[in-house]
């Protein structure tokens, strides 16, 4: 069995870089599903056995590697259980989540927050895999080099890729001194031959213009320009009334001095989605939104969700007080908005028409700060709702959930 049986002729690639010397980073980045957390993995395991050769020659009877990645969750499903159910691995950890593989002692850092650098601060490490790296805080991934100061010790990344002036592009993969030692190898979905045609096609077909697709598929650094929603069809999206038997939730965007919002949506078997209600209001106390969820309560049943913003919890506990069953949403930006819009991209998004109120001012002018990579914060009350409200319930566990 050869190579090109078991990888992809762009994995084939980044597998033959083992056998250079010339380089101490490499970064595979690019679209989602292309193959390069699959090879990573992989190349995990032979950097920890050609560690474990090093470190005998060196007469280091167990050498530190450091496996990183944005969150213990996050390695434990891009990783460890891949790599589990590829190989039948058995992952035994010690009270520092570290664990050995080929008596290689394999230190787990979580790179979401400056708190990782405690985890390896003094040590020297052969060498690390660092998953997610564009989300990765920056000190935590310049400890990380730091850190594996061991001869020989290299460094391997996967990432999806973010807007075009993110530090991991600017720095490291723009880097083209030689003397860096710095590789990368850029994926497309096209490059993943083992997908299912019939996927590829769909992925394709399902992701929103503009900046998702050019991430997603092409697996390009790019900003988004122009409008957010830009799949979004204004006679498309239009309904008089919504039909019976809808499946009901709510999201809540709290405000006072700038608009707070509500709005209630709901969704059918058939994987639509409709927005129902939409209360937007400017300088209104908690008394004013906590009536018009009640309002809500009465319209669509006592165990209908609130997926609110936890930037307030005094609020979140009043509504909680008033009986409300309310939930933290989960507010990642760039998931969030691709979530909905690929709803919209599907055509399975729908308004009704008398129902709301500020939503086709705000989608209309809800567009990209090019500099920063997210929308622009303005007008954008419905909108944060809106994504509150679809992103939890239909991609994230809630954040936490509180009942009275």
């Amino acid at each position: 069995m050869s190579l090109n049986d078991l990888y992809t002729e762009k994995q084939v690639e980044v597998i033959k870089t083992l056998n250079r010397n010339d380089w101490k980073l490499m970064i595979n980045y690019g679209a989602v599903r292309s193959g390069k957390t699959v090879i990573d993995n992989d190349i995990f395991l032979l950097e920890i056995d050609r560690v474990r050769d090093l470190a005998n020659k060196l007469g280091v009877s167990e050498p530190m590697y450091i496996l990183a990645g944005y969150s213990s969750k996050s390695i434990q499903n891009n990783v460890l259980q891949e790599l589990s159910n590829k190989y039948g691995i058995e992952f035994k950890f010690d009270k520092h989540n570290s664990f050995k593989l080929n008596n290689v002692k394999v230190v787990q850092t979580f790179t979401g927050s400056i708190s990782g650098l405690g985890a390896i601060r003094g040590m020297t490490a052969f060498g690390a895999y660092i998953n997610e790296a564009s989300l990765a805080n920056e000190l935590v991934f310049d400890e990380i080099k730091k850190r594996c100061s061991a001869p020989n010790a290299r460094i391997i990344c996967d990432t999806n890729p973010d807007q075009p002036q993110h530090w991991l592009k600017k720095n490291y993969i723009d880097n083209k001194d030689p003397d860096a030692g710095i590789v990368s190898y850029h994926f497309i979905l096209d490059d993943n031959t083992f997908l299912p045609e019939d996927y590829v096609k769909h992925e394709k077909a399902g992701t929103p213009k503009g900046m998702f697709y050019d991430r997603d598929i092409l697996g390009l650094w790019v900003s988004g320009e122009g409008m957010v929603y830009q799949d979004f069809d204004k006679k498309h999206s239009a309904v008089d009334v919504a039909p019976e038997g809808l499946e009901y939730y709510v999201g809540v965007d709290w405000g006072y001095e700038h608009k707070g919002s509500i709005v209630v949506l709901g969704d059918d078997r058939q994987g639509n989605t409709y927005l129902v209600e939409e209360h937007t209001k400017q300088h209104q106390e908690i008394d004013y939104w906590v009536k018009v969820a009640k309002g809500i309560q009465q319209r669509y049943g006592r165990n209908i969700r609130y997926y609110a913003d936890s930037a307030r919890p005094e609020h979140v506990q009043r509504f909680i007080r008033e009986g409300l069953h309310t939930i933290n949403a989960d507010k990642n930006i760039m998931a969030g908005i691709e979530s909905v819009a690929k709803l919209i991209k599907t055509g399975h998004f729908y308004y009704v028409k008398s129902g709301i109120q500020e939503f086709l001012d705000e989608i209309y002018q809800y567009i990209w700060d090019e500099k920063k990579g997210v929308p622009v914060k303005d007008e954008d009350h419905a909108m944060d709702a809106l994504r509150y409200a679809y992103y939890t319930k239909h991609n994230r566990k809630p954040v936490s959930i509180m009942r009275r």
